[in-house]
């Protein structure tokens, strides 16, 4: 038996892509080298040696691109903007043919009318200001807001929502712990040090961007989120799953909902809590409009002490479907917006005297899968492992709306296939099909189903 699932007619229905994974022109008209222009074309960093450097030439197709937005039906596209295009040092001169480009973009997309949602920064940091130290140096907060201000300054009385960074915990610990993506480094450290400073660059931006813009605009953050399950109910699993969570989802929250940071329980986090956080840091960066959610999986997780920091290490469970990437969980996106909605948005967590209202909006910024898919002999794609994933992600999302969690909104990761970080191109997480030797672009059946359920305000499930 099937029912209709409704979402509310105000609903936005978007798609999201980051400049360095379409834009490509990594070195035209002015543009600065990022810190991704420095790894990719570092050899053994990125799978088969590819690069960003053309991507998906979305510098140049850009019309063409916009076009299949209108085509799928899309109101809103959250795109971000190139800090070294824009500003090629980081700081000081302004490069105008940078700015340029986003005029362009912006005018496009409003002509079309899709509302433009621009993100200040997708991981890609001015070489320049890497050289600097990067994001463990505060000084790159102060940087940060300076090229926020420019940037709203110049495009605000066009574009009304604002994220100032997508996914501040990748930057920092897939980029200074891990290892996985720029700047390279593997350094505790230097993770817990770049993410403070990348959280305070948000609440310095958020005053720079109020104080600039030439009409009321939200500053929001998108934070990647997942729920954290104990992989057997010893207390030993179960204690892990929760410094996880504490390492992954309270790290991120805690600061913007509610001014606090759970650092002081891990003992590296209580160093650098003594040594990076200063007074006034925490109330400085507890601002903020709209909360942008991305969800992709869940994490399960078992003790071992042998990981540092968390004690704890990620298994993946038997007998569930995965993706070229991660375990398919639909069920995880209600579980995370509604656990953010019970401890940080209820009036149990907020206390009598707070107003929901005053809380940040709530969207689902990213969520999608890599489907390993290409054209079919008509010329057609056909992935239908890509709906089937959309159809039970969005059932869920439409859950937690019926549950009492107000998700304004939903943005599909991503528009078109693009360059997946040390992936490279293989993974294909598009609504849009490219052809990578010719760059053409074909619309997915997923992109047809989603052009249907945007249309509708709903799908039958």
């Amino acid at each position: 038996m099937t029912r209709f699932i409704s979402f509310p007619k105000d609903f936005i229905w978007g798609c999201a892509s980051s400049a360095y994974q379409v834009e490509g022109a990594w070195n035209e008209a002015g543009k600065g080298p990022s810190i991704w222009d420095t790894f990719v074309h570092t050899p053994g960093k990125i799978a088969k040696g590819e690069t960003g450097d053309v991507a998906v030439d979305h510098y140049h197709r850009y019309k063409e691109d916009v076009a299949l937005m209108k085509e799928l039906g899309l109101d809103a596209y959250r795109f971000s903007t190139s800090w070294s295009r824009i500003l090629p040092e980081g700081t000081g001169t302004i490069n105008q043919a940078g700015l340029d480009f986003y005029d362009r973009l912006v005018d496009e997309l409003l002509r079309n009318k899709i509302e433009p949602y621009a993100c200040l920064f997708h991981y890609d940091l001015p070489q320049a200001l890497q050289d600097k130290g990067g994001w463990p140096n505060r000084d790159t907060a102060y940087a940060f807001a300076e090229y926020a201000r420019i940037v709203t300054d110049h495009l605000s009385d066009r574009v009304k929502v604002w994220m100032t960074h997508n996914e501040p915990w990748v930057t920092a610990m897939a980029g200074h712990f891990a290892g996985e993506h720029a700047p390279g480094a593997k350094d505790p450290v230097a993770g817990f040090k770049a993410m403070h400073h990348i959280f305070l660059s948000h609440g310095l931006a958020a005053e720079a961007m109020r104080a600039s813009a030439r009409q009321p605009v939200k500053v929001g953050i998108t934070l990647n989120l997942n729920p954290v399950h104990p992989a057997t109910d010893s207390k030993r699993d179960r204690q892990a799953a929760n410094r996880m969570d504490t390492g992954l989802n309270r790290l991120q929250l805690d600061p913007f909902l509610k001014g606090t940071s759970p650092l002081q329980e891990f003992g590296i986090g209580k160093l650098i809590s003594k040594t990076v956080i200063k007074a006034g840091d925490l109330e400085k960066m507890h601002t903020l409009d709209l909360l942008g959610v991305n969800y992709y999986t869940r994490t399960v997780a078992k003790y071992d002490r042998k990981f540092p920091v968390v004690a704890a290490s990620q298994v993946q469970p038997a007998g569930n479907e995965y993706s070229g990437m991660w375990e398919i969980y639909p069920e995880g996106i209600y579980e995370i917006l509604t656990r953010i909605w019970k401890d940080y948005y209820s009036p149990l967590a907020l206390g009598a005297s707070a107003k929901v209202r005053e809380m940040p909006e709530i969207m689902v910024t990213e969520n999608g899968v890599p489907v390993p898919d290409g054209l079919d002999f008509d010329g057609r794609v056909r992935d239908e492992r890509r709906i089937r994933y959309l159809r039970n992600h969005l059932a869920q999302v439409e859950r937690a709306i019926q549950a009492g969690v107000p998700v304004k909104g939903y943005f599909h990761w991503s528009l078109m296939d693009n360059f997946e970080w040390a992936h490279g191109y293989t993974p294909r997480f598009g609504l849009i099909y490219v052809d990578y030797a010719s760059l053409k672009r074909t619309i997915k059946d997923s992109g047809r189903w989603f052009a249907n359920v945007i249309q509708a305000d709903g799908f039958e499930y």
